[in-house]
């Protein structure tokens, strides 16, 4: 498959619509993520994408909120992940709304660009691919960095934990870019 032309403005709007949201909250609850330890952002994931499998195996919800916001969610709370490696967990737990935002854009940025890469080397592979699969892929994104979690941060030959975060961004994003402009 040739690259679409659209992809990059349509990840540009999702990630708006995701941005928007994380700062919505930031404005409701202020930064009280940061107390979360990179362990308990990763379960917050996990129980965001499990929601969304649950759903799908099952065909019907019982809370009236769908599956897209749990897809944003996971973007939020990756982001959220990337921030606290960064920044730590026992540095102070205010962030201001100007660093949030511009620590957010970073690491959109950065995932986004990653995605572009990627896209070029796959040819857009994950537009033929079924959300169910985007979801199955985000869980097992978790599951690994639970394990290196587990193993406190050693790897032998695999990427780190913010590689995955990065790949949770970026198949939460595919998911809402299918839902949004090619109906899932």
């Amino acid at each position: 498959m040739i690259n679409n032309p659209d992809t990059e403005q349509q990840f540009e709007s999702v990630i708006g619509q995701c941005r928007e949201i994380f700062l919505s909250k930031m404005k409701d609850y202020g930064t009280a993520w940061r107390i979360l330890r990179p362990s308990s952002i990763t379960d917050q994931i996990y129980i965001k994408a499990q929601r969304i499998r649950s759903i799908d195996d099952k065909g019907i919800q019982k809370i009236g909120e769908g599956i897209r916001p749990e897809f944003i969610g996971i973007v939020n709370y990756s982001v959220i992940a990337l921030i606290q490696l960064e920044l730590g967990t026992e540095e102070n737990l205010n962030l201001e709304l100007g660093m949030a935002t511009q620590l957010y854009q970073k690491y959109t940025t950065a995932a986004r660009d990653l995605m572009l890469n990627k896209n070029h080397d796959y040819g857009e592979a994950w537009r033929n691919m079924r959300l169910s699969s985007l979801t199955d892929i985000i869980l097992m994104k978790v599951m690994r960095v639970k394990q290196i979690e587990d193993n406190k941060g050693k790897t032998f030959v695999s990427e780190g934990v913010d590689a995955n975060y990065y790949d949770m961004i970026n198949y939460a994003i595919f998911a809402l870019i299918k839902m949004e402009y090619e109906n899932g």
